[in-house]
């Protein structure tokens, strides 16, 4: 992003204080706005319903449903529970910036049905690579989670309030911030999303 219009964050503005010389940096605030479809609830088999183990790795590449908006992914265990292995599912897609990413998701518990979730924001997903379980009783399943990505790289990004459903959120949202990958920046309400708005007031 560059130029003054819209208006540019990231232009190294200053304001005066009171102390002659002592320019602090200039923030702004920013109100960002997911629609009720936008900020559907966390859904385990919203990517990909459920692959039957078959004993080999696999590599998925269609059936594939991308996120209304950038969000982490999911991966659910589950089947006969003696069959699961503590593997990695490893996502590959794109994130807002339609920039080619990559993750891979937290290790399952071996023998036990259960949910891991991702950090990184993706936007779409375009292969699915989930190793063999110890029996093809298995199924993983690949979803989205409650963290919506955000459209910045700061180092800090303070949350001034939260809203879902247009209703105060009691407790902070949490941000994850990072410099240098955009899809490492989001925001994960105290409340399950559900089907509902999300508003978000920002200090960028």
């Amino acid at each position: 992003m560059s130029g003054f219009y819209p208006k540019n964050p990231a232009l190294g503005q200053v304001i005066q204080s009171d102390v002659p010389g002592n320019n602090p940096d200039s923030a702004f605030p920013v109100h960002l706005e997911w629609t009720a479809l936008e900020a559907l609830a966390a859904l385990t088999t919203g990517v990909h319903a459920a692959v039957t183990d078959n004993g080999a790795q696999q590599e998925i590449t269609t059936a594939i449903t991308n996120p209304g908006v950038p969000r982490n992914i999911s991966a659910t265990a589950g089947g006969t529970a003696g069959d699961i292995k503590a593997i990695t599912v490893t996502i590959v897609g794109t994130n807002i910036l339609d920039e080619a990413i990559s993750e891979v998701l937290p290790v399952f518990t071996v023998d036990t049905a259960g949910t891991v979730l991702g950090n990184k924001a993706f936007k779409t997903v375009t292969k699915i690579t989930i190793p063999a379980h110890d029996g093809t009783a298995a199924t993983t399943a690949i979803g989205w989670g409650d963290k919506l990505g955000l459209p910045y790289m700061e180092e800090e990004i303070p949350c001034i309030a939260s809203f879902l459903n247009s209703v105060l959120e009691a407790t902070a949202a949490t941000i994850a911030a990072s410099l240098t990958a955009i899809e490492s920046n989001t925001i994960d309400l105290s409340s399950a999303l559900n089907a509902t708005k999300v508003d978000a007031y920002l200090i960028v």
